[in-house]
């Protein structure tokens, strides 16, 4: 129980943060290391509580090396301005135009990248094209929803759907054939919505042109970057290894590349385009935030808690597509990737195996879910933070169109598996 209200006290920290003015990743760290101290103190032989601790650090890092290899690839493409390829290709000045057009490119690019990376990158270009205040909340809001949707149906697209593929809850090609429709399905309310709301009486700013590099070598290291990313699902096909060595893989490969291509210029060009560079410019708070957050469940499910909150769940509500809706609304509320941790200790393989309905509706649910508050993913803090969204503001103009999105991307999910 000791362990149980720690992990509380600290995840009101974490949600409180900003007024709290503490740091999430340090509350997390502090909590989870605490939860393991009451764990070991709590009279079980340190022998055992040593074992199991470093069973839940095997899996708990190859998260953390995945993590960390994709968000280094990500920054490699951006110092070689890849991303700016994608902006400069957008020609119309039409905003309703512009708003499919990078809603479909978030969707589809976060499912490679991931969410976080995705929502970055392109609220970066909108606030260099679009002017209004009003207008840009509008424009990042859709980019949280449809990054959110498009890392839902990809191993690689979201932490917590890639927690689910790396520990055998769900496999690439399902997640993608069952959980592709539904996300779809979940971004066009919001997004016709959101249209209405646009004017086209002011008017869109030029791209920016490409500074670092010359164009011949951002599209290299775009493509080369993309595919190396590509590359993970099918490595852990073909040989039946965590996708981390994958991972490590690919980003040994990028690596060779950007010295290969940057050999000749001079140190200062070459150190700002290298992977040091690169290595020191990810979110690396944010890589021991989630070893915080992961290594509390662990201790969670060690002491047993998980377990028998499974249990009550099941007999309070009893079926477990209503559960796994209402964790996909809690996510708006509390984050999604301590949401699904939880609920991998909370129930086991042996009840629901590999690409069992219940776990790729939870991928859905949680990683769509979390878009109905701004504040209820890592994309939309993100968001708050570049572009400056009001969290209020969200809630009267877009909270309700996401729900009506997410609710008939359930329902489409369902009507599916009933088929």
């Amino acid at each position: 129980m000791a362990s149980l209200i720690t992990f509380i006290l600290g995840y009101l920290c974490i949600a409180f943060e900003h007024q709290l003015r503490l740091n999430k990743s340090s509350t997390a760290l502090i909590t989870g290391v605490i939860c393991w101290t009451l764990y070991a103190l709590g009279g079980t032989a340190h022998e055992v509580v040593s074992e199991k601790l470093l069973a839940h650090m095997g899996e708990i890092s190859g998260i953390l090396f995945f993590l960390l290899g994709a968000m280094t690839i990500v920054e490699l493409i951006d110092a070689h301005d890849g991303f700016e390829l994608i902006s400069s290709a957008i020609k119309t000045q039409n905003k309703q135009k512009i708003l499919f057009i990078i809603s479909i490119i978030a969707f589809f690019l976060s499912a490679i990248l991931d969410n976080l990376t995705t929502t970055i990158v392109l609220i970066s270009l909108m606030t260099k094209l679009i002017q209004d205040k009003h207008e840009k909340f509008y424009f990042a809001s859709m980019i949280v929803i449809a990054a959110n949707a498009g890392g839902a149906w990809s191993p690689i697209g979201d932490v917590t759907t890639t927690m689910l593929w790396m520990n055998g809850q769900i496999s690439a090609a399902v997640i993608i054939k069952e959980v592709f429709l539904p996300s779809v399905i979940s971004i066009i309310i919001p997004l016709i919505a959101i249209s209405f709301q646009l004017k086209n009486n002011t008017p869109i700013t030029v791209t920016e042109t490409l500074t670092k590099t010359n164009h011949s070598t951002s599209k290299v290291i775009l493509f080369a970057g993309i595919l190396s990313l590509l590359f993970v699902p099918a490595f852990k096909s073909l040989t039946g290894l965590p996708p981390f060595m994958g991972m490590l893989l690919s980003l040994g490969i990028m690596w060779l590349l950007s010295e290969i291509i940057n050999h000749q210029k001079d140190t200062e060009a070459s150190d700002t385009l290298s992977i040091k560079s690169a290595l020191k410019n990810i979110d690396t708070p944010s890589i021991l935030f989630f070893l915080g957050i992961l290594i509390s469940v662990a201790a969670l499910q060690s002491v047993g808690i998980l377990s028998e909150l499974a249990q009550s769940l099941s007999n309070w509500i009893g079926n477990t597509k209503i559960i796994v809706m209402a964790l996909g609304g809690l996510s708006a509320i509390i984050d999604n990737v301590p949401l699904v941790a939880a609920t991998q200790g909370m129930y086991s393989l042996s009840e629901f195996p590999m690409d069992h309905p219940f776990w790729i509706f939870m991928a859905y649910c949680t990683g769509t879910g979390g878009s109905m508050l701004i504040i209820g993913s890592a994309a939309g803090v993100a968001a708050m933070g570049i572009a400056k969204i009001e969290f209020f503001w969200y809630v009267r103009k877009i909270s309700f169109w996401v729900l009506l999105g997410y609710l008939s991307g359930a329902l489409t999910f369902l009507a599916m598996s009933w088929l």
